[in-house]
């Protein structure tokens, strides 16, 4: 198995392969071009995302500056909002579904390191995929963590940290993220 494989699979790994750096300072090279686009060059920016991450639907739009590992492992939906400011640490894929509002300051981490310390010297660290469903809101500053799935049309309050699956249609909020109540028809 390759470090790419390696990356994908959730197992632990050494990231510190320099064919994986040599591929990353690629890719961070296209998406300085992004950040680095004038307001008024809406078209340049959409060809650029569409190069960078994996799949980008209809009518998305994200506001720079816009942080990624890789790009390539993050795949948007139709309709997709991401305010100032969000970090994607996409060494494994991150699934945004369509109509997702996603507020300033966001983080969606797949990554996460052991708690053993002479792994962490060894520089190891897994990933596990992120899932955020159809129109889901993510509020300013929400940071979401390894392996999580968001369920559609919930709403994740401004600066919760989500640390474990949300179902659909609830409004969730704090450190961790608790559900607070469902999203009824009134």
């Amino acid at each position: 198995m390759d470090v790419w494989e390696k990356m994908k699979s959730g197992e632990i790994y050494t990231c510190n392969s320099p064919e994986l750096f040599a591929k990353q300072l690629a890719t961070l090279e296209v998406l300085y071009d992004f950040n680095h686009t004038r307001p008024l060059q809406q078209a340049e920016r959409r060809e650029i995302l569409k190069r960078y991450l994996a799949e980008v639907g209809e009518n998305c739009y994200i506001e720079p500056p816009l942080h990624a590992n890789w790009g390539c492992n993050t795949h948007l939906g139709n309709n997709v909002y991401a305010n100032f400011n969000l970090t994607l640490v996409d060494d494994t894929d991150i699934f945004i579904g369509d109509n997702v509002m996603i507020g300033p300051n966001v983080v969606l981490a797949t990554a996460g390191h052991p708690v053993s310390p002479e792994l962490r010297l060894q520089v190891a660290q897994f990933n596990k995929p992120i899932h955020i469903g159809k129109n889901v809101w993510l509020g300013a500053g929400v940071i979401v963590l390894p392996g999580v799935t968001i369920g559609e049309n919930s709403v994740i309050g401004a600066g919760s940290v989500v640390t474990k699956d949300i179902p659909a249609n609830v409004v969730a909020v704090g450190n961790p993220c608790r559900v607070m109540r469902k999203i009824e028809q009134n």
